[in-house]
């Protein structure tokens, strides 16, 4: 595909309007539109002033290779403004993290346990024997929210990133042939919540052959419907608050058939998730049924009133890339497989701060002996 049809693909799928593409770029409508047409062909510095504005690398529009549609991504509620631009970041972080994989020669395969069945009888029943399977098979444990994160990233393959965007209770998958698979994370949100959604996007990634076996020609927005969602929290919760653990941690702070809301802090504490996946794990598995859904609403917004006092818990915003990505970012400098510039840009430091990487040598011989001489 010539230059001129990728800069349209590129802007389209960006979002952007001739008037934002001048905005962002200093680039005049009339200029663009020649750009686009193949009435003139752009310079070098238009032509990285257009990459940064739509998330690209140059690469991209002077490659000779047919063009394939980017991969869609899978909301859970699509942000309220900036949706494109957020949806190339992601998608932009996704292929530098594979170039990375490629340069230092670490490809992680995907390595997560296949999920099978038909949509139509997918049900609560599935998602919860697929969280158990997954447990098991992933050796979490009976407090999987504490490993779940670096399993997916060291041992699994997946690819997480933290940016910041609005609504803040939302997050998106995406799968690809080129880059694996990868879940998008909302930075505001704490390390129990983030946890929560995590798992959420671990059942689409999981199910996503089951639910969207042709997503790849799907225009966006690409959001999951309802039921899949209740889905996806219903194994995201079973994950993450597996029955027997979780009921004797709730049944040993229970006194007189009740629990303080100290405790239900407690617990939501112990497993790293948030008070409402407690409230709503003990409305299913204590059998409190649908009448009572309104009071565990009104349980959880009780408990919210206490959170200033009661929310002892160490958080961090998250950078947006992994520290596998970091690493590898390293590695691929000091072995001489990218430049200082693009170190920096992919680690969004300065070349100066990129140039400490490789300022002290590592010596050949500086290895641990690992077994007896």
């Amino acid at each position: 595909m010539p230059v001129h049809d990728r800069l349209q693909y590129a802007r389209q799928r960006a979002g952007l309007t001739g008037a934002q593409v001048k905005e962002r770029t200093g680039i005049g409508e009339s200029s663009l539109s020649e750009l686009e047409n193949g009435k003139r062909d752009p310079s070098i510095s238009q032509l990285q002033a257009l990459a940064e504005a739509y998330r690209r690398s140059i690469e991209f529009f002077l490659t000779d290779e047919p063009l394939t549609p980017d991969p869609v991504v899978l909301w859970r509620m699509r942000p309220d403004q900036n949706a494109e631009q957020i949806e190339m970041d992601f998608l932009r972080l996704c292929k530098q993290y594979h170039n990375l994989e490629v340069w230092c020669n670490e490809q992680a395969p995907i390595r997560l346990p296949p999920a099978t069945g038909d949509a139509t009888r997918f049900g609560y029943k599935e998602a919860e024997e697929l969280a158990k399977r997954v447990r098991k098979e992933l050796q979490l444990g009976d407090r999987p929210a504490q490993g779940l994160p670096s399993v997916l990233e060291e041992v699994c393959g997946v690819k997480v990133f933290h940016l910041d965007f609005e609504p803040s209770g939302t997050a998106a998958s995406t799968v690809s042939d080129s880059f694996g698979v990868a879940v998008l994370l909302n930075a505001k949100n704490t390390r129990w919540r983030r946890n929560h959604d995590l798992a959420h996007e671990l059942f689409h990634l999981l199910t996503w052959p089951i639910f969207h076996p042709t997503t790849q020609a799907s225009p966006p927005p690409f959001i999951a419907n309802e039921w899949e969602e209740k889905l996806a929290t219903c194994f995201a919760v079973s994950l993450l608050l597996p029955a027997d653990s979780f009921c004797s941690a709730i049944n040993s702070r229970v006194q007189d058939g009740k629990i303080s809301f100290e405790s239900i802090y407690d617990v939501a504490r112990e497993f790293d998730v948030s008070v409402d996946s407690v409230l709503w794990r003990m409305h299913f598995l204590y059998n409190r049924g649908p009448a009572n859904s309104e009071q565990t609403k009104k349980d959880i917004e009780r408990a919210k009133l206490y959170a200033h006092i009661l929310e002892e818990r160490e958080d961090h915003q998250p950078r947006p890339w992994p520290a596998r990505y970091r690493a590898l970012a390293i590695k691929a400098l000091r072995r001489g497989e990218m430049a200082t510039g693009r170190c920096a840009e992919y680690l969004g430091i300065t070349r100066q701060e990129a140039m400490q990487f490789v300022e002290q040598e590592i010596s050949d011989d500086e290895k641990v002996q690992v077994a007896a001489a």
